[in-house]
């Protein structure tokens, strides 16, 4: 992809999400969806191409749009993408060993990263520290600079009496402007940390405590992350858009308690023209933690999916502790999945989350996660 740029800085944008209960107008420029006023659409990229960026914001601005949530990628911080944007808030999450074939290594994706946490490309940096590399690199931002953690009492922002359910996550969150009980209604642990992060962005930024606590807890599901499947079946099915390693060791151990006594059973399957070294890992790892592994596919992009399937059952059957089954069809393999789940069972989906097109070579096809295992479920009752 070329390397584009604006001709001149672009207007102060906030990044943070003030639609929690802060009263403002709120754009949203992510990986899923771009949305604010007169404007909804599934995205290309993660992050627009900066034209596109530019006329995406300003379109926003003239439609009363005060502030705007933006998920920024590596790779738009690297081709230029962001360049002329100057953030009010940006926050760092987590990194992991991901898209190394684009950065060739960790300490190259960090750097990357860390490029956009100065006084010249953002006024506030938010940290979480729990990671570390997010404690690396809050040692070495030039901005004002705000930490949150789940476990290090040292940070600015601190969540405790954690409480994970089956129909969600409560917490305290602890910080410089007093203290506010939380009640999460997406699923999984890890969604301490990411709402932990979002409400100390806003908190930073001015937003009173009390209503980003409410508006974040108002939050009743994140499409294609940890989502439920509801068809009527006795037991639970979820997409989820893990696809790396990370992902799948934050969340397989609360799918894993989901089960009480019952399997996990899990589809998985990686995607052409990405790193092609965590196609092992992701069949490994998903053998770890389920009772039994469907391997199939996802968007071979231009790539051979036989290939990419090979990778992924060779990962599955080295951990040699776990069903291990291919099925290239993806409906397919969401029915093999849905009529071997009994009732204490856990049924996930992976790798794909709320995308709905998959490429093979030069066909485009559209295809849903969460209606084609509602389907599957339907079809298999």
């Amino acid at each position: 992809m070329s390397r584009e740029r604006t001709g001149r800085p672009a207007p102060l944008i906030s990044s943070t999400p003030r639609w929690l209960r802060g009263g403002e107008a709120a754009g949203l420029i992510s990986g899923a969806r771009i949305r604010g006023p007169g404007c909804d659409v599934v995205p290309l990229r993660t992050t627009p191409e900066a034209p596109m960026l530019q006329r995406t914001l300003a379109m926003f601005r003239r439609h009363g749009v005060t502030c705007c949530a933006m998920e920024v990628s590596s790779h738009a911080i690297d081709q230029g993408r962001v360049d002329g944007t100057v953030f009010r808030v940006m926050a760092f999450t987590n990194l992991s060993d991901d898209h190394l074939d684009y950065h060739d290594s960790v300490e190259n994706y960090f750097a990357t990263k860390a490029a956009m946490f100065t006084a010249e490309r953002t006024q506030i940096a938010v940290i979480d520290i729990d990671d570390a590399w997010g404690a690396r690199l809050a040692t070495g931002t030039t901005t004002e600079t705000w930490t949150c953690s789940t476990s290090r009492p040292d940070a600015d922002v601190v969540a405790t009496e954690i409480r994970t359910g089956r129909l969600g996550t409560e917490f305290t969150v602890h910080t410089p402007h007093g203290r506010a009980r939380m009640g999460l209604q997406v699923l999984g642990p890890h969604q301490v940390g990411n709402a932990l992060l979002a409400l100390t962005a806003a908190v930073a930024d001015g937003v009173d405590l009390a209503a980003a606590a409410e508006g974040i807890s108002a939050v009743t599901g994140i499409s294609g992350r940890c989502e439920p499947v509801h068809a009527g079946q006795p037991y639970r099915a979820i997409v989820d858009y893990m696809h790396n390693t990370a992902g799948q060791h934050a969340l397989f151990p609360y799918l894993r308690s989901l089960t009480e006594g019952g399997r996990l059973i899990v589809v998985v399957g990686a995607t052409g023209g990405r790193d092609p070294g965590k196609r092992e890992p992701l069949g490994e790892v998903a053998a770890q933690y389920a009772d039994v592994v469907i391997v199939t596919d996802e968007s071979p992009e231009d790539e051979d999916p036989n290939a990419i399937r090979a990778r992924v059952l060779r990962g599955a059957r080295r951990a040699a502790s776990a069903l291990v089954i291919e099925e290239p069809d993806r409906q397919a393999a969401f029915a093999i999945a849905t009529t071997m789940a009994g009732d204490d069972d856990v049924v996930v989906v992976t790798g794909r989350g709320s995308d709905t097109f998959r490429r093979y070579g030069p066909a485009t096809t559209f295809f849903d996660d969460h209606t084609e295992l509602r389907r599957a479920i339907l079809e298999t009752s």
